[in-house]
């Protein structure tokens, strides 16, 4: 299984990349957060990678981040979820939006990838429940989505905007309390 390529970038066609190892040329699809970050033609890069054996070929696919390829495999563990479509995911959603996205259930924003439609998103946040938290940071999701949400309309409640809570929100302590989430939200909406 071939796990890391390290060699030149000698071209990029969104969604795919050639690297030269050693004079052999690698092609790998890559998504396009990947891409984007890729360095200049002729300069030397890094990707982890992924490799699929299928009946009708050989597949390589590339990844900037350790997260992106756990997410990668994550969905494509999921019946009728190929690797376009787990591109495709990538493509449309960074790896903490879209593990945001699975533990608030938001249907709406997985159907906005293109190729996602409504049935697939379910399957997909029922599927992925629970299983890209390990991919996150602590600070990214040690408040939890119930915490999160009832902080959220608490301070919506209050006649607050979802701007003005969302930014306040964003101050917050990673690990903190629906309570006290509500209450050092407020302190920091009284300052502005």
């Amino acid at each position: 299984m071939i796990s890391r390529l390290s060699g030149i970038l000698l071209e990029k066609n969104p969604p795919q990349v050639v690297v030269d190892v050693h004079g052999i040329g690698y092609e790998l699809d890559v998504p396009m957060s990947t891409f984007y970050n890729l360095p200049e033609i002729g300069e030397r890069l890094g990707l982890l990678t992924h490799f699929l054996v299928r009946e009708d070929g050989h597949f390589l696919y590339g990844f900037a981040s350790e997260g992106e390829r756990f997410a990668f495999r994550q969905l494509l563990k999921i019946s009728g979820v190929g690797a376009r479509m787990a591109l495709s995911v990538l493509s449309g959603l960074s790896v903490s939006d879209l593990a945001q996205v699975v533990a608030r259930q938001e249907v709406g924003r997985l159907t906005k990838v293109p190729g996602i439609g409504t049935k697939t998103a379910e399957r997909l946040l029922l599927e992925l429940k629970g299983k890209l938290a390990d991919a996150l940071p602590a600070s990214t999701h040690a408040i939890s989505a119930d915490s999160r949400s009832d902080i959220l309309n608490a301070l919506l409640a209050l006649g607050y905007n979802e701007r003005e809570a969302g930014a306040a929100m964003k101050q917050l302590p990673a690990e903190v309390t629906t309570s006290d989430g509500i209450r050092q939200a407020l302190k920091l909406l009284s300052k502005v």
